[in-house]
């Protein structure tokens, strides 16, 4: 059964940690996570997803169980991945050139839990094309299509002054859409949904 918590900014909110721990239903210092920071390209960046491996470490993580992923198949095991945040469009971009978004996708229908943070987040839905007003797609890739973990899209880092956008953007789109603050997460287990703030 899959098992996706999308955030804004990972475990900034206690409550969204918990989550984690819940869903992965081990003690803290059995976990293992694929941490993923391909997104984070500037140095602003790469220092949120500084922060992010610190707040799993804050979980109880041993730090060496927070494993840096290269999109090659990983080796041993693992129970989650987390996704950082960054370019929604660089992200998927080096998900399918290293073929690592299948393997993303069979873990997660075998039970891995996914852990996305922002362009994380983004990249687990249907398509990406929410992340265009915020995010350069200077890759200028052209098919927008997601993982497909989840029918609905993400738009993480919502505040009301991006309300005409999102609501734009509901418009052209057949998929369900849901904005998340920097303190939400959507919990996604099975066809069960279930807004975290």
């Amino acid at each position: 059964m899959k098992k996706l918590l999308l955030t804004s900014t990972g475990f900034s909110n206690p409550i969204i940690g918990k989550e984690f721990l819940e869903l992965v239903g081990k003690e803290p210092n059995e976990i293992k996570v694929l941490f993923i920071p391909t997104a984070a390209r500037t140095s602003e960046e790469k220092c949120h997803v500084d922060e992010s491996r610190k707040e799993l470490v804050a979980l109880g993580i041993l730090p060496q169980n927070v494993i840096d992923c290269t999109l090659k198949k990983p080796l041993g095991h693992y129970d989650a991945f987390y996704v950082c945040g960054g370019n929604t469009f660089y992200l998927l971009y080096q998900l399918r050139a290293s073929g690592f978004d299948r393997q993303i996708k069979e873990d997660v229908a075998n039970g891995k839990v996914y852990v996305g943070v922002s362009a994380g987040s983004i990249i687990a839905g249907p398509e990406i094309g929410i992340a265009a007003p915020f995010d350069e797609n200077d890759i200028q890739i052209k098919d927008i299509t997601g993982l497909g973990l989840t029918d609905i899209i993400v738009s993480p880092h919502y505040c009301d002054k991006e309300k005409e956008i999102i609501q734009d953007y509901v418009k052209k789109t057949e998929y369900k859409v849901i904005p998340l603050t920097d303190q939400q997460a959507l919990c996604v287990i099975g066809t069960k949904v279930r807004l975290i703030s």
